[in-house]
């Protein structure tokens, strides 16, 4: 029994990779230590970043492994943050700086976004193409609104700021619902429908719509920069993010050279640069939302351009990538939801006005599906994949609290806004929607993406929804 599980001279098995693993940590840990010193010491930024990855890894390897693989793992990983920011003794996420946090949250985004790209099928995409703008347009704007309706008749908050909760709320998460849809893609499943890449595709396209209307509402609310601009600040960031993508993929077809030795290395890495140059940049420019959909377009557009072998090559090594930035960017997702703001009284009408905006989000999915030739599992599937919530409402849940603040309000919103719940709803709702959406989620796609979608038979021809 004990050599079955590794226990020989010299260690096999489990046992030689978990000491692997350990002391992978140990010396990370010393390397890290002996350069920085009191950082990787408790209390520290990069300690408390550490700790996050290592522990959040951990999680998810123990969810997958009891769940015998049902489960995904980013569920353990977020449970893992949630437990190292609010249990006391142990909190060490609260130290994390926040600008840290939110770089490697974009670098991580940045990783499975271009995965996501070269997973794309341009030619079922152009057959999607209507499809992907209904359903990328339609469920956010009607979430937005219907939670926008809910905390003005209900809660009496004020129409900006029920907006800007409303498209809050109304993105969807690439990074639980990529990860999960490649899954599903790889064996097969929904792959002749093109339900893959119809939802990878629209989910960027959701994001930038639900980051442009949050910021024209913010804009007005407080009078931040010309009206005009805010308004039309949506279309603007959507033909910015495909014209950036559009030139990185084709500047990535010829360079490098086809004769070049390392090429495929080469390609790699200018496709990483050019990713993360069009987020960073993007966000210095205060056009956020069109630097994910940037990342999403030129890796679309290079990965057809170099043919499948050279591609699949590239999809690879984003895939090591993102085997160090899932535990990094679920973790700290998790450390974001923090129990300080919850207020026991309230909670349940958070919840209601999230299960609404959800319920009527679900519903309009499902019209929008109509006229195609998904069966009705198949819409409820997307449907289902169209809830998860958690990079966006992460990254700019409280800004509105934030910017309030910096205008010089008191932070009493009873007196500053004539709504007493105001500041917890701003930064409640965010992080309850990701506490309930994102496991919830993730684990929804999993186990009902193989009972609710066909699987592909070998040498089968695509016919995808129009």
């Amino acid at each position: 029994m004990l050599s079955g599980l590794g226990f020989t001279r010299p260690p096999s098995g489990f046992l030689s990779q978990a000491l692997t693993r350990c002391l992978i940590v140990l010396v990370s840990y010393g390397v890290l230590w002996s350069i920085t010193g009191h950082e990787m010491l408790p209390g520290g930024n990069l300690f408390g970043i550490f700790i996050i990855l290592v522990c959040a890894a951990f999680g998810g390897f123990i969810t997958t492994r009891v769940s015998c693989g049902v489960l995904p793992s980013l569920l353990g990983m977020l449970i893992v943050g949630f437990l190292l920011r609010n249990v006391p003794g142990i909190d060490v996420a609260k130290h994390i700086d926040k600008k840290w946090s939110a770089t490697l949250g974009s670098i991580a985004l940045v990783v499975i976004l271009a995965r996501s790209g070269l997973e794309l099928d341009p030619g079922a995409l152009r057959r999607l193409k209507f499809t992907c703008v209904r359903l990328a347009f339609g469920p956010c704007i009607t979430e937005a609104v219907t939670v926008a309706v809910v905390v003005r008749y209900v809660l009496d908050m004020p129409w900006l700021w029920g907006f800007q909760l409303g498209f809050v709320l109304g993105a969807v998460s690439p990074a639980v619902v990529v990860p999960q849809l490649l899954v599903l893609q790889a064996k097969g499943y929904g792959v002749e429908q093109g339900i893959p890449t119809l939802v990878m595709a629209a989910s960027s396209c959701d994001d930038v719509l639900a980051i442009s209307l949050f910021g024209v509402f913010v804009g007005i609310a407080f009078s931040k920069g010309n009206l005009y601009f805010n308004i039309f600040r949506g279309p603007i960031e959507l033909i910015m993010g495909i014209v950036i993508g559009i030139l990185v993929g084709v500047v990535c077809w010829y360079l490098p050279n086809n004769q070049e030795t390392n090429r495929l290395g080469n390609r790699f890495v200018l496709l990483a640069a050019f990713a993360l140059l069009s987020v960073f940049g993007c966000n210095a420019a205060e056009f956020s939302g069109a630097g994910a959909l940037g990342v999403l377009s030129m890796a679309t557009i290079a990965g057809h351009g170099w043919g499948d072998d050279e591609k699949v090559a590239v999809s690879r090594a984003m895939a090591v990538l993102w085997e160090f930035f899932q535990p990094l960017l679920f973790g700290l997702i998790g450390a974001e939801v923090t129990w300080q703001y919850m207020d026991v009284s309230l909670v349940g009408r958070c919840i209601g006005a999230l299960c609404i905006g959800l319920l009527v989000r679900m519903m309009i999915t499902g019209v929008l599906m109509a006229g195609n030739n998904l069966t009705l599992k198949e819409k409820v599937f997307v449907a289902i994949a169209w809830l998860p919530k958690a990079t966006v409402q992460a990254a700019i849940g409280s800004m509105s609290l934030d910017i309030a603040r910096e205008r010089g309000y008191t932070g009493k919103f009873q007196e500053d806004l004539g709504v007493q719940v105001c500041k917890f709803f701003l930064l409640s709702l965010p992080l309850l929607s990701i506490l309930i959406t994102a496991p919830i989620g993730a684990v929804a796609i999993a186990v009902s993406g193989p009972r609710l979608i066909r699987q592909a038979q070998p040498g089968h021809n695509s016919q995808e929804p129009q």
